[in-house]
């Protein structure tokens, strides 16, 4: 049985990690981040790991604290690495998206559920609610699931539509759309094309979806320049 001593034990084990260089980098790329310790990730997913695989990992959820960024990280981390039916996995992510208050927390435990590529239909109707939401890192959480998991030749044309339609002031928000976007363009070009040229986005998503595609190796520079030129002109034609 997992106890407040237990979770205690945990805590200090973190404080042993805790690098004050790292910590000081990672809140500079973490804005808002309080109460941050400097644990590196690799080493949380083996803290994660090792409870996951023990038998009171839920005790180990019923007692977990979100006093810092660690600490939240790691219960994301236990949650897709636990050994559970889908139906309690999806009743343990809707319980942990609230908790969800920064892109780091959002990206980490969205590659955290790698077992969305095995049950990608009932993840698909999951975060149709979280499509529609109106708090940012609920909204954000979709788009970087249908970017981990649904960039796929079954999925992308309802994944372009998905973020096609999404509506947010938050930056975080913009720049999970356009991250999607360049993802699907990396790796669906011709379906991606299409949808750029008949589904016009706004204009700050746009200039960042851009931006992403064009950052990437993996895309043909004759294409950077060519959406760099519809960035400028977005009436004009996108396809060769």
């Amino acid at each position: 049985m997992y106890t407040g001593e237990d979770y205690l034990a945990l805590q200090s084990r973190l404080r042993e990690l805790a690098d004050e260089k790292f910590r000081s980098f990672n809140e500079s790329l973490i804005p808002g981040t309080e109460g941050s310790l400097g644990v590196r990730v690799p080493q949380l997913r083996a803290i994660a790991k090792t409870i996951a695989g023990t038998e009171d990992w839920r005790g180990y959820l019923a007692v977990a604290q979100d006093g810092t960024l660690e600490e939240r990280l790691l219960q994301g981390m236990v949650i897709g690495a636990a050994r559970c039916e889908y139906t309690e996995r999806l009743q343990r992510i809707a319980w942990f998206v609230p908790k969800i208050n920064n892109w780091a927390v959002c990206d980490v435990f969205c590659a955290s559920l790698k077992d969305t590529a095995r049950h990608r239909a009932e993840m698909w109707e999951f975060l149709q609610p979280y499509l529609a939401a109106t708090q940012a890192f609920s909204l954000r959480f979709a788009c970087v699931m249908l970017l981990d998991y649904f960039v796929t030749p079954d999925y992308i044309g309802r994944t372009l539509e998905c973020l096609g339609g999404v509506r947010h002031t938050d930056y975080y928000v913009k720049m999970a759309v356009a991250w999607a976007l360049s993802v699907c363009f990396v790796k669906q070009r011709a379906e991606t094309m299409r949808f750029l040229q008949a589904h016009p986005l706004e204009e700050e998503i746009r200039h960042k979806t851009v931006r992403k595609i064009c950052e990437s190796r993996r895309v043909a520079q004759d294409d950077k320049q060519l959406l760099r030129q519809w960035d400028k002109s977005p009436d004009s034609t996108l396809l060769l």
